[in-house]
């Protein structure tokens, strides 16, 4: 009789473990992810980055960064730990404006988004 208590008792507790493992995996996610946003160019930039994952969300708006100069953002991930960025960017030189852009990337935890003005404005 004991024995088979146990067994019950055991059984029955095997999908509390399993639904804890996924409740944990999904607050682990929750957290967001660490991205290094990288300016690789020498010049400084204005650069507005946004989380496509999030309707387009702005995550970094207007955020000066000078030349081969990192930034940190947190940006919410999916369950993958994957989230999709796109980006623009512009020159504080307002002599000789250049541009850059990107639709999507998708970057993981502790990864570095690569973002640069050096193709001319469209006015």
């Amino acid at each position: 009789m004991r024995v088979r208590t146990r067994t019950v008792i055991l059984v029955s507790c095997i999908p509390l473990f399993f639904a804890g493992v996924f409740f944990a995996g999904v607050a682990l996610s929750d957290e967001g992810l660490q991205v290094k946003v990288t300016n690789d160019g020498t010049e400084d930039i204005v650069v507005t980055v946004y989380d496509n994952s999030q309707d387009g969300r702005v995550v970094l708006q207007n955020r000066r960064i000078s030349g081969f100069t990192s930034v940190p953002i947190y940006v919410g991930g999916d369950l993958s730990g994957r989230v999709t960025l796109s980006w623009t960017a512009e020159s504080v030189d307002r002599d000789m404006p250049q541009c850059g852009h990107d639709e999507s990337i998708e970057v993981g935890n502790s990864s570095s988004l690569n973002v640069h003005a050096d193709s001319s404005c469209n006015v």
